[in-house]
């Protein structure tokens, strides 16, 4: 089976117009410039995985064989050559212990022989598929979408035994709203200099520019940018419209006011210090906030939490010693999954020392806002009417005869620039072009716009699916325009692994995708709650800067989702069949091998014009790429960092983070002088946070 796999990629390579990049022509070791130094290693990389019958193998080991102690190169180099072993190691063993992979393998080969083939594009895209990418099947056929669509869409309907008998009838008091802001430094000291800040805040940012950054987030906020390009004032703002629009319609009251929880993840230690007196000068210069009631919590926040307020309370309570997990998962900083959990469990606590009122929680996006007119004129309901419904909470039944609990609500998202061809427009549609290259061995366009389309766009009529007797379940989600009770919180309490570093959203369920004795916790899908996404028409540039980090996150969410869900304690492939198309088309059999090909490939196509400024970006995502993916091929492959051990140490962490809160709270009805005075810690700790928007 290696000898066929070997000559698929020769096949493939061969014919370039198949690839749309001549890979063979891309292998010129005579060019000794660091560009073209990249883009040989690269060109080597597929030429040595196409085998000992490729006429240029010689060359391509030779050439890694050169640079495999030069000091700029060498950490590339054990990249590609690891990798060459990595990749036929895992296609032998999934073809021994799978015999239709195995088939399909041979398919592949038996169909790559004849060049004529090739030139039936779309067999051939799904020949690839087979092996591949199982999950983009047939989405390539526009014929065959429309079935994809009514077929997921019976996959994920739910019959409604029981409406939630106590919905959400207050959401300004009932709803705590939640969102994460990721900051970092201005980019030079030159720039503290001449920024509209005050003096005192100057003087610290001068202080932490020279500290080493310790975290990095995709296009996070400068302290210091400019009103128009600040994301946290701009989605605040628009909160805080939406607010209004709920007061002129009589949902909320005319002096309530919504309660927001911010996250701020921050690049470097000393800007936790620093970043709610900076939103605090913001505000105070550009913005009028009169309906929201904001609080910040930086990673120095949750650490007090810890220690001043959950420690204590596991001590006494728990008789609990072994808690420093507790420092772990409760967090801002670090990886996406960190602050994602952090912003749902929140709501707990706050209900439990805070504001008993609290019901849930509602997560947004800072760039993303309620379009009221819209959604009043085109779904009938104002956002805030949408999460009073009587679905979120719900109990019912699955596709499967499975006992589902609808604790969790998703809503859908519709693009700045579609917004006036109508509020129900999908924000990811089917790409209808020619796959390129890496596309032919993944391209998840395929499986989320089949998502949107099957879930986050259907809508409830008279049919079969009315919103009273039935209605879906929602796997796929979106960061933002999503909630969950917190009754489901404290009785399921799913979470998102620290060591997520992308798709937090989508791997947040996976903790708890099935119920053993309980039910299955699910998501509701309510019908016109739609968020308007605008982060093009206001992030543009700065989506554009992130776009290669973004995209080898891509490929490292590759090999988490597969790892990660080996380390659940459910078969495999019920996991994989419960979260298919989209979630699951990041879960593979074998990671490895697409995330090695998916990136040689792109960084093929950068190359390909072998103009200054695609060499330059081929160098560049190769620098980046193979050093990160390097990492986490490692990581995944070491005992010690073995996902399983530490899903489990947080699963048991979150255990003891719910079962503080429930003991605190007994111990607060019945009047405990120390929890009393832990509820006076925990309202000081969150007074604290709060910004204050009034301008002296």
């Amino acid at each position: 089976m290696k000898h066929k796999f070997e000559e698929i990629i020769r096949h493939i390579m061969a014919a370039d117009s198949l690839l749309k990049v001549n890979v063979h022509d891309q292998f010129r070791p005579d060019e000794t410039d660091i560009p073209a130094v990249a883009r040989n290693l690269n060109a080597a990389f597929m030429i040595a995985l196409s085998g000992i019958s490729d006429d240029l193998y010689r060359q391509a080991t030779d050439y890694f064989s050169g640079l495999r102690t030069d000091p700029a190169w060498g950490v590339t180099v054990r990249f590609y050559t690891e990798g060459l072993e990595a990749i036929l190691s895992e296609i032998s063993n999934r073809c021994d212990n799978d015999d239709g992979f195995r088939n399909c393998v041979a398919d592949l080969f038996s169909w790559t022989e004849k060049p004529e083939n090739l030139k039936n594009y779309q067999e051939t895209v799904e020949k690839f598929h087979q092996v591949f990418f199982p999950e983009g099947l047939s989405l390539s056929d526009r014929q065959q979408r429309e079935e994809k669509i009514n077929s997921l869409r019976d996959k994920r309907k739910i019959r409604i035994d029981r409406l939630n008998p106590s919905p959400v009838t207050r959401p300004a008091k009932e709803i705590l709203f939640t969102s994460n802001i990721l900051v970092t430094t201005p980019q030079s000291p030159c720039e503290i200099r001449d920024l509209p800040v005050s003096d005192s805040l100057r003087q610290k940012l001068k202080n932490v520019i020279r500290e080493d950054q310790v975290f990095w987030y995709d296009h996070p906020v400068p302290i210091g940018v400019s009103p128009e390009h600040n994301e946290v004032l701009y989605g605040l703002e628009a909160l805080d419209e939406a607010v209004d629009f709920e007061k002129q319609r009589g949902t909320v009251g005319k002096s309530e006011k919504v309660t927001c929880v911010l996250s701020a993840s921050a690049t470097h230690k000393g800007l936790q210090a620093v970043i709610k007196e900076y939103l605090e000068e913001e505000f105070k210069k550009e913005k009028n906030i009169r309906n929201l009631d904001v609080f910040v919590f930086s990673e120095a926040d949750t650490k007090r939490l810890v220690k001043d307020i959950l420690i204590p309370a596991a001590e006494r309570y728990l008789d609990v010693s072994r808690h420093s997990v507790l420092y772990d998962i409760v967090g801002v900083d670090g990886e996406y999954g960190r602050h994602y959990s952090f912003l749902k469990a929140i709501s707990a606590f706050w209900k439990v020392l805070v504001a008993p009122e609290i019901k849930g929680t509602f997560k947004i996006d800072l760039d993303q806002v309620f379009p009221q007119k819209e959604l009043v004129e085109q779904s009938g309901s104002s956002a805030f009417e949408h999460m009073m419904t009587p679905l979120w909470g719900a109990e019912g039944v699955d596709s499967r005869g499975n006992a589902v609990e609808l604790g969790m609500i998703a809503g859908a998202l519709v693009n700045e620039r579609d917004i006036n061809k109508g509020l129900f427009q999908p924000d990811v549609v089917f790409p209808d072009r020619e796959l390129k290259a890496d596309e032919l061995i993944f391209f998840s366009a395929l499986p989320q716009a089949l998502s949107t389309e099957a879930e986050m766009m259907t809508r409830y009529t008279e049919n079969k699916l009315d919103g009273k007797g039935h209605c879906i379940q929602r796997i796929h989600v979106t960061g933002g325009t999503c909630g969950i009770l917190i009754e489901a919180l404290r009785k399921y309490q799913p979470f998102t692994p620290t060591f997520i570093g992308r798709a937090e959203d989508q791997a947040y369920i996976l903790s708890v995708l099935f119920g053993n004795e309980r039910k299955n916790l699910r998501y509701v899908h309510k019908d016109g709650l739609i968020m308007r996404h605008d982060k093009e028409a206001f992030a543009g540039e700065a989506i554009k800067i992130a776009a290669k980090g973004k995209l080898i996150g891509d490929y490292i969410r590759i090999l988490l989702f597969s790892n990660y869900v080996n380390s659940l304690p459910w078969q495999f492939e019920d996991v994989k069949d419960t979260i298919d198309p989209f979630t699951g088309c990041f879960v593979s059999k074998i990671p490895v091998t697409v995330v090695y090909l998916r990136f040689a490939l792109k960084t093929a196509l950068f190359f390909r014009d072998n103009t200054k400024n695609g060499n330059k970006e081929g160098y560049d995502f190769l620098q980046i790429g193979s050093k990160r993916l390097y990492e986490a091929v490692h990581n995944m492959s070491d005992p010690a960092e073995s996902l399983i051990e530490k899903f489990q140490a947080e699963k048991k962490g979150w255990k003891l983070f719910y079962d503080i809160l429930e003991i605190t709270g007994e111990k607060l009805e019945q009047k405990d002088k120390f929890a009393l005075e832990l509820k006076k810690k925990a309202e000081a700790l969150v007074r604290g946070c709060r910004i204050n928007f009034e301008v002296k």
